[in-house]
C-alpha cells in the first residue's frame, strides 16, 4: 500500500485529530472533488487523482488515530462504525461476525442493543435475543420496531419450549 508523506496535512488537519474529526474532514473533502461534479475531462481526471489521494490520506489517517490494541488486529470502533459493520453481516447472514463487530465498541446503545437482538434471532438464540430487544425498548420505549423485536423473540421462546420446538432445537443444534 502507497505511504502517505503526512496523511493530517492532506486532509488539513493537526497530527492529534481524533478519528470522528478525520471522518468529517474526509466527507467534506469529497463533497468538494468528487469527478462527478465536473464536467471537463481534465478536471474529472484532476478531481480523480484527487480522490486517491484522499482515500490513502483517510486510510493512514485512521490507521494512526486509532492504533491496534496489543496482540489483535482489531480496533475500538465507534457505536456507528460497530453497527453498520454489524449490519452488513447481518445482510450476508453472518450473525456471529455481526456480535463481533458490535463488541468491538464500548458504546451501547438502544440501536446496538436492537442490532444484537437480531443477530440472536438468527443464531436461534432466543433468550438472549429477548434480553437485547428489552434493553433497547427500555432505553427508547417508543420505538415499534423494537418492541416488534421484543415480542418476536419472545414468541420464539415460548415456541422453543414447546414439544415441537424442542425437537426442533436437538435437531437444530446436530
Amino acid at each position: 500500500m502507497t505511504q502517505i508523506n503526512n496523511p493530517f496535512e492532506i486532509l488539513g488537519l493537526s497530527k492529534t485529530a481524533s478519528a470522528d474529526e478525520i471522518r468529517n474532514a474526509y466527507r467534506t473533502l469529497v463533497k468538494k472533488c468528487h469527478p462527478d461534479q465536473f464536467l471537463d475531462a481534465d478536471e474529472q481526471k484532476a478531481a480523480q487523482e484527487k480522490m486517491i489521494a484522499l482515500n490513502l490520506a483517510y486510510e493512514q489517517a485512521l490507521r494512526l488515530a486509532l492504533p491496534c490494541k496489543s496482540n489483535t488486529f482489531q480496533r475500538e470502533l465507534s457505536v456507528g462504525d460497530a453497527i453498520l459493520l454489524a449490519e452488513k453481516m447481518l445482510y450476508a447472514r453472518n450473525a456471529n461476525s455481526a456480535l463481533h463487530h458490535l463488541n468491538r465498541t464500548k458504546d451501547r446503545t438502544a440501536a446496538w442493543f436492537e442490532v444484537q437482538g437480531r443477530a440472536y434471532m438468527m443464531l436461534q438464540q432466543h433468550e438472549a435475543a429477548h434480553q437485547s430487544f428489552r434493553e433497547a425498548v427500555r432505553r427508547e420505549p417508543d420505538n415499534l420496531e423494537y418492541r416488534r423485536g421484543a415480542l418476536d423473540a419472545a414468541l420464539a421462546m415460548k415456541n422453543d419450549h414447546t414439544l415441537q420446538g424442542k425437537l426442533k432445537n436437538l435437531f437444530h443444534k446436530r
